[in-house]
């Protein structure tokens, strides 16, 4: 492993890492859905640290971490009643509030927008680590942009290597895709970003006739990551094939016969329909969240075995499966003609 960047594990490198935190320098740290890439959220220089690693475009803004309540003065102006109530029932854990800026927090965390994302994660190192800062942390996921979120250290390792401080190597997240993003007006909240928190979930708490979904815009500026830009892909082009398993193996003769490797991601219920190259199997269809906890992982595999082209079974838009397509459909490519037809 490269020594400019140190494998952090221990309660004294929570520490290490905190000091370097507070020194504007930016270290990568696990959160229950992905590793964060986390730097000082009230600091200039720090924040532009972090697009400066990932090679993240500047008008796509971050997320800020807290630890307590207390920490949200200055980082939020005021908390809306609805939003009081989704982090009573939902923090710490996967759920991203957008509320308006705070005086302290850095205007480059916030894409020149007045409002800001925050979340309390629900990792125990993530906690110690934004408590021993005493800092609120700005962290988008840490990889390169663009590429598949981070789920594992050596994700870490491999896409920021000699670019970033340090990195907390706590083990495999747990969710394994990023948060649930909204935003709240009076008593109606839009998602912006499906994860963590299913909208079924958010029913529960605000009622259905509350809980919209968002509806893209190509002139408004993104108020929270994963709204405009290409994300999530591996280095081989993704396309999405809502088909049986018959005539996916037809789409995959058709391209191997064109010269093509090809690598598919499907599920372990259905790895032995599938003669390609290389197959993955993502978690069960039977339980979507493990899809979800794998989805990443596994698209980092496909770089590891050179394909030319990777097909990807799809999923039911329902519960964590929104999550998962949203995802799929930012990897992938758009629709070319020649793909999906027997």
């Amino acid at each position: 492993m490269d020594k400019s960047v140190d494998n952090l594990s221990t309660t004294r490198s929570i520490l290490e890492a905190a000091e370097r935190i507070k020194k504007n320098e930016v270290v990568a740290f696990p959160t229950e859905t992905v590793y964060g890439l986390g730097a000082n959220a009230c600091s200039d220089e720090a924040v532009k640290r972090i697009f400066e690693a990932k090679g993240r475009p500047v008008d796509n803004p971050l997320i800020v971490h807290i630890a307590s309540f207390n920490q949200l003065n200055g980082v939020v102006r005021h908390i809306p009643e609805t939003a009081k109530k989704l982090m009573e029932r939902f923090w710490p854990g996967p759920l991203t509030l957008i509320l308006p800026k705070g005086e302290r927090i850095s205007q480059y965390a916030t894409a020149g927008l007045q409002t800001i994302g925050v979340r309390m994660p629900d990792h125990p190192v993530a906690l110690a680590l934004i408590e021993a800062a005493n800092l609120p942390i700005a962290a988008p996921s840490a990889n390169r942009s663009g590429k598949p979120s981070p789920t594992a250290a050596e994700h870490v390792l491999t896409d920021l290597n000699g670019k970033i401080a340090g990195v907390i190597d706590a083990g495999s997240a747990g969710i394994g895709v990023e948060s649930t993003v909204i935003e709240c007006k009076g008593d109606q909240i839009t998602i912006l970003r499906p994860g963590g928190i299913t909208q079924s979930e958010l029913e529960e708490v605000l009622s259905k006739e509350n809980v919209h979904e968002y509806k893209p815009s190509k002139t408004a500026a993104p108020k929270s990551p994963g709204m405009k830009y290409t994300h999530y892909s591996p280095d081989a082009p993704v396309y999405l094939i809502d088909a049986t398993a018959e005539d996916m193996q037809q789409v995959i003769d058709k391209e191997k016969a064109n010269g093509k490797r090809v690598g598919v991601l499907t599920t372990e219920e259905k790895k032995h329909c599938y003669h390609a190259d290389y197959v993955v199997a993502c978690g069960e269809r039977s339980n979507l969240f493990t899809v979800a906890e794998q989805l990443y992982s596994a698209l980092r595999t496909f770089d590891d075995q050179h394909v030319d082209i990777i097909l990807s079974e799809t999923f039911p838009k329902e519960g964590i499966g929104e999550a998962i397509m949203n995802r799929l459909e930012k990897a992938a490519v758009k629709e070319n003609p020649s793909i999906g037809e027997p």
